[in-house]
């Protein structure tokens, strides 16, 4: 087995590391941790807990991964860490375990990019391909779908879900759940518009990003209630090539929003 382990990290000998993991010195990787090929970890990395961690993934110096959640209720129960493959996890961000009242597990999918500071708490559940821009903080049980981003500073109220696409401004106060697509901002937050040079970025055609701007104006422009729009929603399918996904994921998200929306 090929591993480049500095004479100064600790790793415990009941650690799983694959070929290709770099260890930084004075890292520290408790028993329970199992690391992915060609992942690499810098220095003074503390790494604990029942922690899964994927392939290509790259950890900066002073993260701290797998500690246990920070909740009251905890009672030292075999909780959970998995980490996909290919994110780029900055300095000082810490990742939480789960807690029994949920799944017990908080999840971080791959191709994500975590910036400096940032902090996901226990039981949250991060999809692909998601940017959390320095400081960004999310409480216990939040979850952020594919290709997400939260402006730096911006914080998430706990079992807050912001939908696939969506935009935080910095310093965004979340307490309600944001639909897909949908860009908000502000202390409370409010929408500010579609996150549309995002969608274009992701290959959407303009027909695409305009029947998404109708489901928007639909929730925000017209003064309907969310009844009276989800139900106007439903009834562009069929109008644009591919676009049905967009609606099918719009009206997902709603079935799932458990604490208002944005609006």
């Amino acid at each position: 087995m090929t591993r480049d382990i500095h004479p100064t990290a600790l790793v415990d000998p009941q650690a799983e590391l694959a070929d290709g993991v770099t260890v930084g010195p004075y890292t520290v990787i408790g028993p329970h941790v199992q690391i992915g090929t060609n992942t690499s970890i810098g220095s003074h990395v503390a790494i604990e807990g029942h922690t899964t961690i994927g392939a290509d993934n790259r950890i900066y110096s002073f993260a701290s991964l797998g500690a246990p959640p920070q909740d009251k209720k905890y009672a030292g129960e075999n909780t959970r860490l998995v980490i996909g493959n290919g994110n780029t996890i900055r300095e000082f961000v810490t990742f939480n375990t789960g807690t029994v009242q949920d799944e017990g597990v908080t999840r971080v999918g791959d191709d994500n990019w975590l910036m400096a500071y940032v902090h996901i708490a226990h039981d949250c559940q991060l999809g692909n391909h998601i940017i959390m821009a320095n400081l960004a903080q999310l409480a216990g049980h939040v979850h952020l779908g594919d290709w997400v981003f939260l402006g730096g500073m911006t914080g998430v109220h706990q079992f807050v879900r912001v939908g696939a696409h969506a935009m935080t401004a910095g310093h965004t106060h979340l307490t309600q759940d944001v639909p897909p697509f949908v860009t908000v901002g502000g202390n409370p937050a409010q929408a500010q518009g579609l996150n549309t040079e995002g969608l274009r970025r992701r290959g959407y055609s303009a027909e695409r990003i305009g029947l998404v701007k109708q489901m928007y104006r639909l929730l925000y422009r017209k003064g309907l209630t969310l009844e009276e729009a989800r139900a106007q929603i439903d009834a562009l399918a069929g109008q644009v090539p591919d676009a049905d996904a967009d609606i099918a994921l719009m009206q997902s998200f709603f079935a799932s929003a458990t604490r208002g929306i944005v609006r």
